[in-house]
């Protein structure tokens, strides 16, 4: 199927973000530059100094969050006061996002004030320098992941990321509602936010705003943790399939065998698809819930409709040789 029609959106990071999401991952201490919170982080990687201490500018990545480990130190050391005042004035000019010290370095004092002078904030990290490029590499490729929010809800049905769609009103809370009392996972409703991590695994979660509760259609908002507990949540889940409700009459053919894979494509990844029929009278949780575990085997190499057309054209060359 098509695209969603809504552009995929790419996150704003500042310094502060960053420090808020990842300061206990990374063990972050701010020792300077505490104004500079708010500078935008525009690159999804870590660049060490390197040659920009020697004056080399021509390729410096300075939208980056900017790190200096062992060697780096030794650089610094071993150049004139002064002059490493001045190369830090040059590259703080340049309006790097922020500079972490790894190994608990600690900053000489006329890195700490140029550092103040410019806005630009200074942190700490015990973590060692490779362990500590790595980590905070993986915590921006998160932060940088495009996403998209799509008028959905999803569940988590024995592992299997379910995304369900449909037009308003069509049951998809009262389908979620039922998943959920049979021991099932909430991870959105209405509003899912989806983002691509890598550009191969799409993760579903909630908004804020609206994680843990649920709009029931005669009954209202209602908190799913409070009532099912805490095991009926979850806070994000890998999407593994997608499940559009459709009314009946709207649905020119209505798949019986299962053979033709369709597809449902989110931020250029291509999904398991399947559009279950809506009318009066059909367990909608029931068949969700069927259509979760069935591609649960299909992820195993189990396919029931192959499997079943496979016997069925050995009992028709059966009952052919015996004519």
């Amino acid at each position: 199927m098509a695209l969603p029609p809504k552009r995929p959106e790419h996150p704003k990071v500042t310094v502060g973000q960053f420090y808020a999401r990842h300061s206990g991952t990374v063990q972050l201490k701010l020792v300077a530059g505490a104004e500079g919170m708010n500078r935008r982080i525009t690159e999804g990687s870590v660049n060490r100094l390197g040659l920009a201490l020697t004056g080399f500018y021509k390729y410096f990545a300075y939208r980056r969050i900017q790190l200096i480990g062992k060697s780096e130190m030794a650089f610094i050391r071993d150049m004139k006061p002064e002059a490493c005042r001045k190369r830090f004035q040059e590259i703080f000019n340049r309006k790097v996002p922020c500079l972490i010290f790894a190994r608990n370095i600690r900053p000489p004092a006329f890195i700490v004030e140029e550092a103040e002078r410019h806005g630009i904030p200074v942190f700490i990290s015990p973590v060692t320098t490779m362990r500590l490029v790595n980590t905070v590499t993986i915590c921006l490729e998160d932060d940088f992941a495009p996403f998209i929010s799509l008028h959905s809800s999803m569940v988590d049905i024995q592992g299997v990321g379910v995304l369900i769609m449909g037009e308003s009103g069509i049951g998809k809370s009262e389908c979620v509602l039922g998943l959920i009392e049979r021991g099932y996972s909430l991870v959105s409703d209405d509003i899912t936010r989806i983002k691509c991590l890598e550009g191969r695994d799409l993760v579903g979660t909630s908004a804020d705003l609206t994680r843990h509760y649920i709009e029931v259609r005669g009954i209202g908002v209602i908190n799913v943790a409070s009532i099912f507990g805490a095991s009926s949540i979850r806070y994000k889940k890998s999407i593994n399939l997608v499940v559009t409700l459709k009314e009946w009459a709207k649905l020119e053919n209505v798949d019986r065998t299962g053979l033709d894979q369709e597809h449902y494509e989110i931020l250029q990844i291509k999904l398991p698809h399947v559009t279950i029929p809506v009318r009066s009278g059909r367990d909608l949780a029931g068949l969700v819930e069927v259509a979760a575990l069935d591609q649960k085997l299909k992820n195993i190499g189990h396919h029931s409709a192959h499997e079943f057309n496979e016997r069925l054209l050995k009992k028709m060359q059966s009952g052919e040789s015996e004519q």
